[in-house]
């Protein structure tokens, strides 16, 4: 899921590998024999072994990395969705600085998140795409379209982030508006086990509620219900920047 962040107390952070002391031991052949050694567990000390682990760990999230850039790249090249947030952010940076700052990929960063979320936004560092949760490029259209909405009512509204009313509400607008609960989506995640015809409200309020709820002024999942309940109408009914629920 997506996730705003909001300031809470520090969390113990993903612990990252170690660069490998020789960049040549995890390219081509070197690396294809160290894979093999490790598979079959032939001619590796534990010593190696644990160095392997490490290095595999470097060169997985090395790729995730590079793959989270080249679908930012894309979707903010060719999404519809995304690029009319642009749009509308880079004219509300105009209206409030007085200059024509324009939203470009400065404003995004791909890292690696402990967390089970797929992004998450910060009203003073921008947004987070978390490259080991992506699964492919819609995955991250819809993720990157969610924290845009966040950013869009950051600006808009000077959302207080620690207050569960304002909070809940920009939760409901992202996943509404972002597209992570059209339909196709939800019939994926849950099959037919969903009512269709208040499929994309039940879905929205599942994740606006699982997201309060990782707030630190929310107290359990009972009171994120009902703080979302209580912002529901108004918020849900606020589609701006669009004109309807597109996607």
């Amino acid at each position: 899921m997506s996730d705003s962040i909001v300031p809470a107390p520090p969390r113990e952070e993903l612990k990252k590998p170690e660069t490998p002391s020789d960049p040549s031991s995890v390219k081509g052949f070197h690396w294809w024999r160290r894979t093999f050694q490790y598979k079959t567990g032939l001619g590796l000390t534990p010593e190696e072994k644990k160095r392997y682990e490490n290095d595999y760990q470097f060169v997985l999230q090395r790729q995730q990395c590079k793959q989270c850039y080249d679908y930012r790249d894309w979707i903010l090249k060719y999404s519809p969705t995304v690029r009319f947030m642009a749009q509308q952010i880079s004219k509300l940076n105009a209206r409030n600085n007085g200059d024509v700052l324009t939203f470009d990929e400065s404003k995004i960063i791909c890292d690696v998140c402990p967390d089970w979320k797929s992004g998450g936004f910060h009203p003073e560092l921008g947004i987070l795409l978390c490259q080991n949760r992506i699964r492919d490029k819609w995955h991250l259209e819809d993720t990157l379209a969610h924290e845009m909405i966040h950013y869009f009512d950051n600006m808009k509204w000077q959302v207080d982030w620690l207050n569960l009313r304002h909070h809940a509400c920009s939760e409901i607008r992202a996943s509404s508006l972002s597209g992570e609960c059209r339909f196709s989506q939800e019939f994926a995640r849950r099959g037919f086990g969903f009512e269709i015809s208040r499929g994309h409200q039940e879905c929205v309020k599942r994740r606006a509620t699982i997201s309060v709820m990782g707030n630190p002024n929310c107290k359990n999942e009972e009171h994120a219900k009902a703080v979302v309940e209580e912002v529901w109408d108004s918020c849900f009914n606020d589609t701006r920047p669009f004109e309807e629920i597109y996607r």
